[in-house]
C-alpha cells in the first residue's frame, strides 16, 4: 500500500507540472500576440528611428547648408570619375583623358546612381540587424 501512495504522490507532481507550463505557455502566447502585460515595452520601428547626418558626416556648425550642398554634389561626382576611370578607362590615364569630363551631369547622374544603390544597400543591412536585435 505504500508502494501506490508514493507512485499517486508521483503522478500528482507530474500532473501539477503539466498544469504549471500549460499555464506558463498560455501566459506567453497572450504576451506575444499582442495582450499588454505590465512588463510589456513598446516595441519602435525601424522607420520611426531619429536619424541625424552629424553620426555621420563631417558638418561644422553654421555651415549645415553649404556643407551638405557640397556633400550632394561633390561625392556622387567624384565617385561617378572614379568609376570612369576604373570601368570605362580601364585605369589608364591616357584613355581617362580622353573621356570628356565636362559632361557634369552624366557625371554627376553615374555616381548618384551608384552612391544611390550602395545607400539603399546599407540601410537594408542596417534594418535586418535592427530586427534581429529585437528579438522577434
Amino acid at each position: 500500500m505504500n508502494e501506490t501512495t508514493t507512485e499517486d504522490k508521483l503522478k500528482q507532481k507530474r500532473n501539477m507540472l503539466y498544469y504549471n507550463q500549460l499555464i506558463l505557455n498560455e501566459r506567453r502566447a497572450k504576451s506575444f500576440y499582442g495582450r499588454k502585460t505590465k512588463t510589456a515595452k513598446k516595441r519602435t520601428s525601424f522607420g520611426s528611428q531619429k536619424v541625424d547626418f552629424k553620426d555621420y558626416l563631417f558638418i561644422p556648425e553654421q555651415w549645415e547648408f553649404v556643407a551638405y550642398i557640397l556633400y550632394f554634389v561633390g561625392i556622387p561626382y567624384t565617385v561617378g570619375a572614379l568609376f570612369l576611370f576604373l570601368f570605362i578607362a580601364n585605369a589608364n590615364w591616357e584613355s581617362f583623358q580622353l573621356l570628356n569630363l565636362n559632361a557634369f551631369p552624366v557625371v554627376w547622374l553615374i555616381g548618384y546612381e551608384i552612391v544611390s544603390v550602395c545607400l539603399l544597400i546599407w540601410i537594408m543591412i542596417l534594418y535586418l540587424t535592427y530586427e534581429s536585435e529585437e528579438g522577434y
